[in-house]
Parts: C-alpha cells; structure tokens; sequence
C-alpha cells in the first residue's frame, strides 16, 4: 500500500548563519530545540543560499530559480505575479498550503524608513501572495516585537502584542492543528485555510468577496495533507531589540568572537556588542520554534529549518551581509523526514546543497522519493548592490566547493579565491597567487 504524502513545513529564519545554533558548537548559542531537532535530522552542514539577501534568497527559494532569471535583480524588485512557486506546484498536487510571517518579495516604497510600521504595514493583495491558499504575513519593517500581520482572515494590518517569533510561530502552530482537524468542504471558503485550489491552478478575482478577491472552487483536499512555511525575521537587526525575559543576559564582555574578528579596536566593539543581542534573539527565536515543532505531527511531516542568509558579525573587519564570506553565505539547513525515510537521524551530511534546490526537493519529498542532494559545486552570487550602510559594496558571482572557493568581480575577473579546507576562515586570499592559477582558471571555466 503506497504511503500517504507527507506535510511538509518550512521554518525560514533571517540572518541566522550556520555557525550560530549549539548543535553546530557555537559556545555562544543556547538553542536546545533546535539542537534536539538535529538529533533527528539529517544536517547539511555546508549548506549556502545562493544569494546573501533577503529578496533575492527568497525568490530562489520559492522558484527554484535563481536571482535575477527569477525576475528579483534589485532589492526593492517585487517578485512577479506570475512566478511559480512551490506553493503553485504543491497546490497541483491537492495540499492545503499557508504561509506566515515575513514576505519581503512585494513592491516597497525606497523612500520609506525601512525599519518601523511604513513597511511593515504594506498590503500584499491575494494575488501576490505567490499561490498559498491562505497566506498571513507582512512584507517587511523588521519590528522584531508588535508585528502587524494582515492576510486571509485580516484584509487590513493589524497589531499583534508579543514578540514576532512568538506571535508568528503559535498562529501558524494554530493553523496546523485546526487544519488537521477538519475535513475540507469542496469549493468553499474555510477561515483555517483559505479557498481551496483549481486543478488548474488559476488564480481567479472574485469582485465583491469580502474576505479575499480570490475564489478557488475545486476539488476536496487529498488526506487533508499540507504545506506551511513559517517565515522569521530574528535574528535580524535591530539586535537591540528587546526579547522576552527568562533568557540568558548576556554581556558584550562574554562573547566568545570567532578568530577571524579583529581585535582591540571599534570592529570588535560593535562585534560584542551586536552579537549579545544576536544570541539573546537566537535564544529567544529558538523558543518558539520548539513551540512549533511540537504542533506537527512527527509520524507524517517533513521538517526544514533554514536561514536566507548569514551576517558577518565583524569577521574580516565586515558587517551584515551580500558578502561572499563563509558567515554571510553559509546557513543552517536541517530535514527531518518521518517515518524509515528518517534512518540518517542525526547525520552531519557534507552534500553541496543550496537553498535554491530546496523547491525541488520539497516536491520529491511530496512524491514520496529520497532524492539525492547536492551537486559538484554551489552557485553563489549577489546580482546588485544593495545600498545600505555596511552591505556590500560590488556585485559578484561565483562557486563553491568542498574544498574551495572563487569569487569573480562584475567583470570576470577573480576577486577572491580561497583553500576552505586549510584556510576555513578564510583569511588568506590566493587570487594572486602564481601556483594556483591552474586549478583557479578551471574552476572560473566551470562557472
């Protein structure tokens, strides 16, 4: 008898690079739900997004194609509305599908304060909600507490009082166990998940419907199986934003800073100092995850945790992220499979896996595959400048492997090249370096 599909949830963090969780040995990082879930995953432990920011991270992720062929090349680019996402192809398949939190892939005003309510408080209509059923979220603001959340069941924004990660991962918690409680009704609206979605896919407007201009008549759900993403600014910036209280205080004195971190000048100042707020969000983010985790049923769902990108944190005398930097392009990435395709529970997997093959592979794990993963190198690149203080200040490209590194300026030129396996933190770089312009210029033919 063939196995039922599983759930599928995604949980998407922001700035959280792959050192940073305790499961990865990171003296620094208090995260015992997360490193429980690692405990029954298996951990791609070299995994990177393809682009270390937001927007274009995103859009890969849920195309499955790459900045800027995915139609996002700035970072104000709002995805189109006629990308297809996993949510359309899963939607294909008969799952329910929602998505919370942070959107960031509709239009922004560049004028506007970038952090506070004016972003956060942006309308994104049913149509640009990239084909969830039901969809509750914000497009961006970073207000990393109070976080005004409108969608399916709010047609305007609204106030929610708490910490984001909190109020974020307990209604997406809510979501999941009302919808695996009731049984759907062919083509009718239900709160818990929206309408339910063509065979065809057609996004249909519906003038007049109060509670979404999209209507979807169609078929029930198969086995009321679903596909949740659960998206997370912390711990992005500000890192001075306040955290729930029962974590640990932490003083800039105490963070352990990794070697690559200049010492005894202002980059290891606002090293300390960010980095204490960083581990009290990562604590705190840590928290409600478990909460989350503990709402999905363990016999049938598919559990990814994940990060668009990482933050330098001083490293290299940098901060913040677009950078090619292991900090800034490395993320965590866990899958916990259920049943006996969870037989490699715990496995540290050195697979060269990128953020932008999470799609597809989602939708094996759908067809009830064990798809391999990874591939010779991964692709990473930053298609634009992003001018924001401490962001990086060039456009790139390049790839990555096990062993090494090659970055290429706009131009095709090699900016940066370095040995991963003797030179982990990266502080030699060879670009220069006679003796290995062989081995440099077959890698830059591979790109």
């Amino acid at each position: 008898m063939t196995a039922p599909p599983p759930n599928i949830l995604w949980i998407v963090t922001t700035q959280w690079r792959a050192q940073a969780t305790g499961y990865a040995g990171d003296p620094n990082a208090r995260t015992p739900h997360l490193d429980a879930l690692a405990a029954e995953s298996v951990n791609y432990a070299q995994a990177v997004t393809p682009h270390p920011f937001g927007p274009f991270a995103r859009a890969a992720m849920l195309t499955g194609v790459p900045s800027p062929e995915n139609g996002v090349r700035d970072y104000f680019d709002p995805l189109p509305g006629e990308a297809r996402t996993i949510a359309d192809q899963l939607r294909m398949r008969g799952y329910a599908t929602a998505f919370f939190g942070k959107w960031h892939l509709f239009q922004r005003d560049a004028q506007a304060d970038l952090v506070g309510p004016a972003h956060a408080k942006i309308v994104v209509p049913p149509e640009r909600r990239g084909g969830f059923a039901f969809w509750e979220g914000f497009e961006s603001g970073f207000l990393l507490n109070d976080p005004w959340l409108h969608g399916t069941r709010l047609p305007e924004p609204a106030p929610f009082v708490g910490y984001q990660s909190d109020v974020i991962c307990d209604r997406a918690a809510a979501w999941i166990r009302e919808v695996g409680e009731r049984k759907p009704e062919t083509g009718e609206w239900r709160p818990e998940i929206g309408y339910l979605i063509p065979e065809s896919g057609e996004r249909k407007a519906d003038a007049g419907e109060a509670k979404s201009s999209l209507r979807f008549p169609v078929p029930e759900v198969r086995d009321r199986t679903w596909f949740c993403i659960v998206s997370l600014e912390p711990p992005h910036p500000p890192y001075d934003a306040p955290v729930p209280v029962g974590g640990t205080e932490w003083r800039p004195e105490a963070i352990v800073l990794s070697q690559n971190v200049p010492r005894g000048g202002d980059v290891e100042t606002i090293s300390r100092r960010e980095l204490a707020g960083y581990y009290a969000h990562v604590e705190a983010t840590d928290r409600a995850i478990g909460r989350l985790l503990a709402a999905a049923p363990r016999g049938n769902t598919v559990v990814v945790f994940t990060s668009v990108h990482g933050d330098m944190h001083g490293a290299h005398g940098l901060f913040r992220k677009g950078w090619p930097h292991e900090e800034s392009v490395r993320v965590p990435l866990l899958v916990r499979l259920p049943g006996a395709a969870g037989g490699r529970r715990g496995m540290r997997d050195p697979a060269l896996v990128s953020l932008v093959d999470l799609s597809d592979l989602t939708l094996r794990w759908a067809g009830g595959e064990s798809p391999a993963v990874g591939g010779k190198f991964q692709r990473i690149s930053m298609p634009s400048v992003v001018r924001l203080p401490r962001q990086c200040d060039r456009v790139w490209r390049g790839g990555r492997t096990l062993t090494r590194k090659l970055v290429l300026a706009a131009n095709g030129d090699p900016w940066l090249y370095f040995d991963l396996e003797r030179d982990p933190g990266e502080a030699i770089n060879l670009r220069d370096d006679p003796g290995r312009a062989a081995e440099m210029e077959a890698f830059r033919r591979q790109l």
